[in-house]
């Protein structure tokens, strides 16, 4: 029997920054991926003739610029096409909002609705840097243990507080980011509603969360983080799909001599002696490795890849605590002609969409649709996060035609009457009649369409719950709490055995961090 190195479990982008940087180094790396296709969450589909569709994840920002960098990924073909104007929210009496990378356009566009909001936003957006000056470096740091005694973690724990300290009055806004809501942060800041709005999307995307509720105010901040070849802030389309990033991680992992195996479900992580040795796949078949890595969430890997016999009592039962819940749906569809919208007629490629249509014109509108999710009830006037990446990037469509990504938000996996299966397709037609609102082309526009809902989700991706993140981000699941107390160093209580996922520091979104940091750890200790 071939011995490996290390096996990783999940093609996604962060197993696959694990399998690269680990066999750069020189091991011997064995990749399962249980779809046809590598990509997990971050992959492009060709769903229809000629039709390329990024199926779930459909933006990028965050991927970080060192993995790029350190893989030589351009030289397998990715490219970052970044989005002017980035963000188009239309108004039901007839006015709108563009926001971007250009500064004179988001003051006269904010001006519209409010000159004392124009003026504020730089402000607003510099005190965001001050805060990812802060925080983006512990993005590619190990949590440190604060109940441990060893002198790295109390080392690592000091150093971070030493900088906190440094940030003087800064550091409230650095408290009020990460535990205030979102909606207390944007109404301290601007009066505009549709600029709360517009920005208080990025808050509540992948959350079961109001813009109210507590913590929010983190992943609003969490979606402002990145950047896009070298501009701050800016988010982009890859060239041929969101896909474009893992077929050039695996690129870059089989150039290194890893292995990748597709329709290579497994079953059950072997455990003898107190150490992972191994995987058992669906179809019987055993293989040996040296050490493990998870790339699935923590509920998958320790309730049902593992016998939690293998595993103190205190840990399953953090673990059995995780919180999955989750509000998201997506629809891809094919499009015979562009939206053409009451506010900005036009079916002609424009900069209504090139970025990110945001349908949601107020707070209050928000908040009334996860009233609705509260209940156990879909959003009937739910928020849609629009992307037509074809208008940026011609190779995803027909000529003439094209694809759109709609996230949905809310749509709560469970349901206090029937089951997505029977309420899928009424839902997704709902959705169409609040864009016919805004766009009364949109529904005969309509040459294909997909739903997956948090359910399709979890079938799908392997997403527990359906939760995008593997995990919620809130601050009781970050840094040293991410995925529980006391192992958010990427190690497990079964020696040999990692995790590499979203569900580990620092979370979700198409980062890569989790896979590069989890490789440092896993080097560090060796092959055991």
């Amino acid at each position: 029997m071939i011995r490996y190195d290390a096996i990783i479990i999940g093609a996604g982008h962060n197993g696959l920054v694990t399998a690269a940087y680990l066999a750069k180094a020189g091991w011997r790396v064995l990749v399962l991926e249980r779809r046809h296709v590598v990509g997990g969450a971050c992959v492009t589909e060709e769903l229809w003739p000629g039709y390329k569709v990024s199926t779930a994840a459909y933006v990028n920002s965050l991927f970080r610029p060192e993995i790029i960098h350190d893989l030589n990924l351009k030289r397998y073909g990715l490219e970052m096409l970044p989005r002017h104007p980035s963000s188009f929210t239309p108004l039901p009496d007839g006015r709108y909002l563009l926001l971007g990378p250009d500064a004179s356009l988001n003051h006269r566009e904010i001006s519209k609705f409010s000159p004392r909001d124009a003026d504020a936003f730089p402000r607003y957006e510099a005190m965001l840097e001050r805060a990812a000056a802060f925080l983006e470096p512990l993005l590619l740091r190990t949590p440190p243990n604060p109940w441990s005694k060893r002198f790295g973690d109390l080392w690592n724990l000091a150093q971070v507080g030493l900088r906190f300290r440094a940030l003087g009055k800064d550091g409230r806004e650095i408290v009020d980011i990460l535990t205030n809501s979102a909606r207390a942060i944007l109404d301290r800041w601007f009066e505009s509603e549709v600029l709360k709005a517009t920005l208080a999307t990025d808050a509540i995307i992948g959350a079961m969360a109001s813009p109210s509720t507590p913590g929010t105010g983190y992943v609003l901040f969490h979606h402002v983080m990145g950047e896009c070849n070298g501009a701050r802030g800016v988010w982009c389309y890859v060239r041929g799909g969101m896909g474009g990033i893992t077929k050039a991680l695996e690129a870059a992992a089989r150039k290194h001599k890893a292995e990748v195996r597709c329709e290579a479900e497994v079953r059950q992580i072997l455990v003898r002696g107190g150490r992972a040795e191994g995987v058992v796949l669906a179809d019987g078949t055993e293989l040996a490795s040296r050490v493990v890595i998870s790339n699935v969430d923590a509920a998958t890997t320790f309730l049902k890849l593992l016998n939690p016999k293998h595993l103190p009592e205190d840990f399953v039962a953090e673990v059995r605590r995780i919180d999955y819940s989750s509000a998201s749906l997506k629809i891809n569809v094919a499009l015979g002609e562009l939206p053409d919208f009451r506010c900005l007629p036009g079916s002609a490629p424009g900069p209504q969409h090139r970025g990110t249509i945001h349908i949601c014109p107020s707070l209050e509108y928000m908040e009334r649709a996860f009233d609705d999710a509260k209940y156990g009830q879909p959003s009937q006037n739910p928020i849609l996060e629009c992307t037509i990446s074809s208008v940026v990037d011609s190779t995803v469509a027909p000529e003439g035609k094209h694809v759109m990504s709609i996230f949905v938000q809310y749509a709560p996996y469970a349901l206090r009457q029937g089951d997505w299966d029977k309420r899928k397709e009424s839902f997704a037609d709902r959705c169409f009649s609040v864009l016919d609102e805004y766009a009364p082309n949109f529904s005969r526009s309509v040459l294909h369409r997909q739903i997956l809902t948090p359910l399709d989700l979890e079938r799908t991706f392997g997403l527990t719950g359906g939760n995008i993140f593997q995990g919620a981000m809130t601050l009781n699941q970050l840094f040293f709490l991410r995925p529980v107390a006391g192992w958010a160093d990427y190690r497990t209580p079964i020696r040999g055995l990692y995790l590499c996922g979203s569900a580990t520091h620092p979370g979700g979104g198409v980062m890569g961090a989790c896979g590069y940091n989890a490789a440092r750890e896993i080097l560090r200790d060796g092959k055991g």
